[in-house]
């Protein structure tokens, strides 16, 4: 798996670690917050694969290509497990799954064969990352990244909607940020978390999941599903 490929799991995985950090530090200012913040920016900058090296300030990754990555850590580093249950498949357009946050490890508790997922400042030159947050997978959540990843393009698609010509949806996002377009037909359901929803309630900006699949070159949705904010306790939109 290049940097590229395991841009859009970590990106899902990073999400359910967003929804953490805010859980834990709501109020404006915190550091939470300001870790969320930085997550945001981090998406997309990441290394996924199998740990071959533990030592006291990084571990060597191969990833599913052969390449050898280290993923350098500090005391300011989020080491995390879990999270990719409920939250991953939310993230994939599952609204009714429950999210499991994810709970924070020590580094030590990382061992040699485990699949971990990093996010932080890769330098594809000397193949290494100063991680910002690190993700130990669990074999089930690791199964599903390689399944979504081999299946992207070909039965579903995500990203933000950026062009509507009539029954055709441009839309930005997945591994390198890459422009897809799809069509609608008259059996194509469209919803917004548990709502049904039409084409036209789509608006520019929002974040899709689409399934479907290609019919002569072109990718035709069966299910649309915007994916809107998730509100709060309180019933106000994080």
């Amino acid at each position: 798996m290049t940097v590229s490929r395991s841009t859009l799991a970590l990106a899902l995985l990073l999400a359910s670690a967003t929804l953490f950090l805010r859980a834990q530090s709501p109020q404006s200012g915190q550091r939470g917050e300001r870790a969320t913040g930085g997550f945001g920016g981090m998406m997309g900058r990441g290394v996924m694969g199998t740990v071959t090296e533990v030592a006291s300030d990084h571990f060597t990754v191969k990833t599913e290509s052969g390449e050898t990555y280290t993923i350098h850590f500090s005391v300011n580093t989020r080491i995390m497990k879990g999270g990719g249950g409920g939250g991953f498949r939310r993230q994939q357009g599952d609204n009714d799954a429950p999210f499991t946050p994810p709970t924070s490890i020590k580094p030590t508790d990382i061992k040699v064969g485990d699949a971990i997922g990093s996010a932080g400042e890769v330098d594809a030159a000397a193949k290494s990352v100063g991680a910002v947050v690190i993700f130990q997978i669990d074999p089930d959540t690791a199964r599903r990244m390689r399944e979504m990843q081999a299946n992207y393009g070909k039965t579903w698609l995500i990203g933000r909607v950026t062009a509507i010509n009539e029954t055709q949806v441009t839309i930005q996002g997945g591994p390198d940020n890459a422009t897809h377009t799809f069509s609608a037909d008259e059996n194509t359901t469209f919803r917004k978390r548990r709502d049904p929803i039409t084409l036209a309630d789509i608006q520019l900006g929002d974040t899709v999941r689409v399934e479907g699949a290609v019919k002569s070159n072109a990718f035709v949705a069966t299910a649309v599903s915007v994916m809107g904010p998730r509100p709060d306790r309180t019933g106000n939109p994080q």
